[in-house]
Formats: structure tokens, C-alpha cells, sequence
């Protein structure tokens, strides 16, 4: 039984951990000047970045988009605004 605590005490002090270890971007399409906002990059090897937006929930593929990792208060702003 005292095993069984210890355990759930433990996943959820990692859990919390790792939610609180998230990351936001903020991703400006060079071309278009578009922005994006996302909380997962896949860079890829020969340049391209894809994410998914997640105001319109589409998967977006660019080249040579400027990255730049936002707070947690400025993701959400921006993804509903007040």
C-alpha cells in the first residue's frame, strides 16, 4: 500500500515537471510575414520547419521561417485574444 502512494506521488511530481517544461513559438513565415503560433517544431534536416498552427489547426511546412520561443502568457494571448 505505502509502495502504491510513493509511486502516484512520483508520476505526479514528473508530470508536473514536464508540463511545466513546455515550449510556445512564435514562427513568421519570411515571405508572406505571416504569423504562426505553436507549440511543437519539427526542424528538418535540409532547412524546413513544420508545425502545426494552432489557431487554424493546419499543418504548415516552410523554409527559413524566423523561430523565436515565446512565454506560456504570450502564446495564449495571441492564440485567444481577450
Amino acid at each position: 500500500m505505502e509502495k502504491r502512494i510513493v509511486l502516484y506521488c512520483l508520476a505526479f511530481f514528473f508530470m508536473a515537471i514536464i508540463s511545466g517544461c513546455a515550449s510556445y513559438y512564435k514562427v513568421t513565415d519570411p515571405v508572406s510575414n505571416k504569423v504562426y503560433y505553436t507549440g511543437n517544431i519539427d526542424r528538418k534536416l535540409n532547412g524546413l520547419i513544420q508545425f502545426t498552427d494552432e489557431e487554424s489547426k493546419t499543418h504548415v511546412t516552410l523554409m527559413g521561417a524566423d523561430v523565436l520561443e515565446i512565454t506560456k502568457d504570450q502564446y495564449k494571448e495571441n492564440i485567444h485574444p481577450q
